[in-house]
């Protein structure tokens, strides 16, 4: 029970944090100051469709009751800002190959989703994120006023906006008239070795759950199957490496994707600019998750204390101070 009051104390915290930064971020971008017409009439377009999306997403979850009604679009509605944002462009280079990046994130990130059972021919059924159930049955969320606050202002809300915010790199840049620089190829380069990481990963992770779920249907307890699946969490591929392989790749290709704002000459002080915000925000938002999963997988194995102890979270090199 205490734990579980500590998980709803710590995403109350995290919520209001993230939900007082991103205010802060949209009132300073949609100022004039920071967007020509173009970026502002682009900005309009792609910020109308996030609004149907939130409420979208409340309306339904509170209806239905699965709180995965955003999981199901964060992978789809990067591709549409970037291709609203490229099209808006006139078609600028920089942008479109942006576009296709981020396209080949979402295909990767959808089908890997879909996978788990999260897509149904009935959009708002399917899968929901074991997580959710578990934030929910935390003692602060206790009141349904209290849990449909949290489904609106950050399920519903803050995760749309966040989602819009990390395609500001695309809309700082849209307008630039500057070739193809070594900025770029940097930034093209990394994001796509990050999505090379993250599929690798998620693959690793989906054969070895895979595999347990027909081991343990088999046996019924983890302690009668073969390693290394009796552990019950995955040690196999990059996740031997580092704690959070995928978590690493995800937050990785949005902070390099960031770069085409050097490559646009768009950065002041040689890298920082207001984009930036969106992939800082979301490391946060990676931050507070993979506590959480980490917190559920302490709960639930053993030995994870023990793994903790000697993988980082994403550096991948082993620690010395192992636990005997």
């Amino acid at each position: 029970m205490k734990d579980r009051e500590n998980i709803g104390q710590t995403v109350t915290t995290v919520v209001v944090a993230l939900a007082v930064a991103v205010l802060i971020v949209l009132g300073i971008v949609l100022s004039d100051s920071f967007l020509s017409q173009v970026q502002m009439d682009t900005m309009k377009v792609i910020l109308a469709v996030c609004i149907v999306s939130i409420l979208y997403c409340f309306i339904t979850g509170e209806i239905v009751k699965n709180y995965s009604q955003m999981d199901k679009l964060w992978s789809i509605l990067p591709v549409i800002y970037s291709w609203i944002i490229a099209v808006r462009s006139g078609m600028n280079l920089r942008i479109v190959i942006y576009a296709l990046i981020v396209t080949a994130w979402g295909i990767r990130l959808t089908i890997n989703f879909a996978r788990k059972g999260a897509y149904s021919i009935r959009f708002w059924e399917g899968v929901e994120d074991y997580r959710w159930s578990i934030v929910h049955a935390s003692p602060v969320f206790k009141s349904k006023i209290a849990w449909s606050c949290f489904n609106l202002f950050f399920i519903s809300t803050y995760q749309n906006l966040l989602v819009l915010a990390i395609c500001f790199p695309a809309l700082a840049s849209m307008e630039s008239q500057l070739p193809i620089g070594i900025w770029d190829i940097v930034s093209f380069v990394l994001a796509l070795a990050f999505l090379t990481l993250e599929t690798v990963a998620d693959e690793y992770q989906w054969r070895f759950h895979s595999k347990k779920k027909e081991l343990l249907a088999k046996e019924g307890d983890l302690s009668k199957i073969a390693k290394p699946y009796d552990l019950g969490f995955n040690t196999t591929g990059p996740w031997g490496y580092m704690r959070h392989p995928n978590y690493l790749g995800e937050q990785g290709i949005w902070m390099s994707l960031y770069l085409v704002c050097i490559g646009a000459g768009v950065t002041s002080c040689g890298i920082f600019h207001w984009s930036m915000t969106g992939p800082l925000l979301l490391i946060l938002l990676f931050l507070a998750s993979s506590n959480l999963a980490e917190k559920i997988s302490q709960e639930k194995y053993p030995l994870y204390r023990e793994y903790i102890s000697t993988v980082y979270k994403y550096i991948p090199v082993r620690r010395f101070n192992s636990r005997s």
